[in-house]
C-alpha cells in the first residue's frame, strides 16, 4: 500500500470539479500539494479549503496548452519541494458536436488540451522522477478512452491517445519505479458538459442529463486516491451502464457498437 503522507502531489485542473476534490482528498492523506489551473483566484480558494500551511502547498497558475511553460513550472515545484512524487493529469475539456459540423481547429484544441498538454508536462516531470528513481503518474482518461461515442469524436480520440502513450510509459518506466494509474471515468457530476466545446469551439453551455445524475465528484476522488494507494494500473469509475460498456466492447463488440449508434446524447 502506497503511503501518501508527505508525498508531493501536483494536480492540474485543480480549481474545480474532480481536481478540487482530489486536492481536498490528498490533503487529508497528509500530502504536500501543487495546484495548477488557469484561474488563480479559484486555486487560492481551494488552497484555503485544504487547510494546508503555506510550506506544504504551492499555487502554480498554468495554462497547460502553453507547452513552453511546462519545464519552468517543474523548476518552480522542485525549487519549493525538491521532488515530484505524484503527477495528476486532470486538466481537460470535452466536446459536444457532430463530426460533419465540427471545425478542424476544434479538433486541434481538443488534442492540445487533452493529449499534447499531458505529453509536454510528462516530458518535463519525467527526468526528475527518473533521477529520484520513483514516481507516479495519475491520468484522467474516460470511458471515452475505451469507447467512441456520438458527438465526442475529438474527445474520444484524445482519450484513446492517452491510453497508448501512458501504456508505453508504464512499460518504459518500470525499471525506474515509475508507475501509471489510468482513470476511466464515466458520468461524474461536474460542469464538464457545460464547458465542452461545440462545433465552433465555443462552450456548449448545456448540462447533460447523464452528467447531472452522475457520481458526485468527491466520491470519484475517493476512488482515485484509493487506486493510487493500491498502485492500480487502470480503474473504471461510473454507473453500471458505463462500466458494462467497456466489457461489452471486449467480449461482444458488435452489440456495443449497435448500442452506441442508438444512444443520442441528451
Amino acid at each position: 500500500m502506497k503511503q501518501i503522507t508527505d508525498k508531493v502531489v501536483w494536480i492540474t485542473g485543480a480549481s474545480s470539479g474532480i481536481g478540487e476534490q482530489l486536492a481536498l482528498g490528498f490533503a487529508k492523506e497528509g500530502a504536500k500539494l501543487v495546484l495548477s489551473a488557469r484561474r488563480e483566484a479559484e486555486l487560492e480558494r481551494v488552497k484555503i479549503s485544504t487547510g494546508l500551511s503555506a510550506e506544504n502547498i504551492l499555487i502554480l497558475p498554468l495554462d497547460v496548452t502553453d507547452f513552453d511553460a511546462a519545464i519552468p513550472a517543474c523548476e518552480k515545484v522542485i525549487a519549493k519541494f525538491g521532488r515530484i512524487d505524484i503527477m495528476v493529469h486532470n486538466a481537460g475539456v470535452s466536446q459536444r458536436s457532430y463530426i460533419h459540423d465540427t471545425e478542424f481547429g476544434v479538433y486541434q484544441k481538443l488534442m492540445n488540451v487533452d493529449f499534447f498538454s499531458t505529453v509536454a508536462l510528462t516530458k518535463a516531470v519525467l527526468p526528475y522522477m527518473i533521477a529520484q528513481n520513483e514516481g507516479h503518474f495519475v491520468v484522467m482518461s474516460s470511458v471515452a478512452g475505451k469507447i467512441g461515442t456520438i458527438m465526442r469524436s475529438g474527445y474520444n480520440a484524445a482519450k484513446h491517445a492517452l491510453h497508448g502513450f501512458f501504456d508505453s510509459l508504464r512499460a518504459e518506466g518500470y525499471h525506474h519505479h515509475i508507475q501509471v494509474t489510468t482513470i476511466c471515468a464515466g458520468y461524474i457530476r461536474t460542469n464538464i458538459s457545460l464547458n465542452a466545446l461545440n462545433e465552433a469551439g465555443d462552450n456548449f453551455n448545456k448540462m447533460d442529463t447523464n452528467q447531472a445524475n452522475g457520481i458526485p465528484a468527491d466520491k470519484c476522488a475517493e476512488k482515485i486516491i484509493s487506486a493510487v494507494k493500491k498502485e492500480k494500473k487502470e480503474i473504471y469509475i461510473g454507473g453500471f451502464k458505463e462500466v458494462a460498456a467497456i466489457y461489452l466492447k471486449r467480449f461482444l463488440p458488435n452489440l456495443l457498437f449497435d448500442q452506441v449508434r442508438k444512444n443520442i446524447p441528451s
